[in-house]
């Protein structure tokens, strides 16, 4: 029997993924970022954001025409160069057989969510083990599907080293390229925003006393040092995050038995109608979610309306 269209995307996105990643790592190389500001000197844009989101969105609509594909950049449409697509797929991924759920979904029933370079500010700052591609599968409004690529994953390990790896996970399926790994037991230690702190963050924080904090850059890290058992919890008690953020990691995350919800402990939508803005922040834990949600405080949750 042939793959059914959700891993036929799947597949087809992880390759897409490895793509951007060299992409990524080739714009570093050359030295020249092409940095523009957004919406101010926390908000940037590099030329790797930019050929990355014309890449994984032109190779994706070449093979699926009829699937919503939404990137977090805003440029203007053009002709995209031969070089920039990937047409492959990984094989693996092919082999594995769709969840009953999903066998008979149609393309134009998905949402992809792509953030070509998730920790674009710490990029242009050399912290490169924040880095991720996230390309997100959603249908019915639900994150089903995610791939998660850190192009520079392994790049303290020495010049030998296989730089980069690709995550990716399946609801019903599970998730791989890594190791799950609980945090340790007993232990409270949230990761959250390095860049985009802020008094009620840092209210929210201390309201769940941890016994350490780890500011990072980007979501799809921070879901990644919760599926690592680097950290217990990821708590953002802010409007900053998108849903190109969070549909990739969601996904994987949700695959491994965890959850991710907004501060007040809502789902977050993923219909290509929703507006973008997370503006309720995250909340999400592989283990003891519920014990993370009851220490919120209502005055947080009273400042961030969903």
């Amino acid at each position: 029997s042939s793959p059914t269209l959700l891993m036929r995307v799947v597949a087809s996105a992880y390759s897409v993924a490895e793509k951007a990643a060299r992409i990524v790592r080739n714009v570093m190389a050359t030295g020249d970022l092409g940095i523009v500001e957004k919406c101010g000197a926390n908000d940037l844009q590099t030329k790797a954001d930019r050929l990355v989101q014309m890449s994984i969105c032109a190779s994706l609509a070449r093979k699926f025409p009829k699937v919503t594909i939404i990137g977090e950049e805003e440029l203007p449409p053009h002709d995209v160069s031969e070089e920039l697509i990937e047409d492959g797929h990984c094989e693996e991924i092919l082999k594995k057989t769709c969840p009953p759920q999903y066998a008979g979904i149609k393309e134009e029933e998905l949402v992809v969510w792509v953030d070509p370079l998730d920790g674009t500010k710490e990029y242009t700052e050399g912290l490169l083990d924040h880095v991720t591609v996230l390309i997100g599968i959603a249908y019915g409004g639900k994150a089903i599907a995610g791939v998660i690529n850190q192009p520079y994953y392994n790049y303290e390990a020495g010049a030998d080293a296989v730089l980069g790896r690709t995550i990716w996970g399946v609801l019903g399926i599970g998730a791989f390229g890594f190791e799950l790994t609980e945090a340790p037991a007993g232990k409270h230690i949230i990761v959250t925003t390095r860049s985009h702190s802020s008094t009620l963050v840092n209210d929210c924080i201390s309201a769940l006393n941890p016994d350490s904090v780890i500011r990072v850059g980007g979501a799809g890290n921070k879901i990644i040092q919760l599926i690592e058992g680097k950290a217990s919890a990821y708590v953002f008690a802010s409007p900053g995050c998108k849903k190109w953020d969070t549909c990739a990691p969601e996904a994987i995350l949700h695959a491994v038995g965890g959850k991710i919800t907004d501060i007040h402990g809502n789902s977050f939508h993923y219909n290509k109608e929703v507006k973008h803005m997370n503006s309720a922040g995250v909340l999400a834990a592989l283990r003891n979610y519920d014990y993370y949600a009851s220490c919120i405080p209502n005055t947080v949750k009273q400042s961030l309306v969903p």
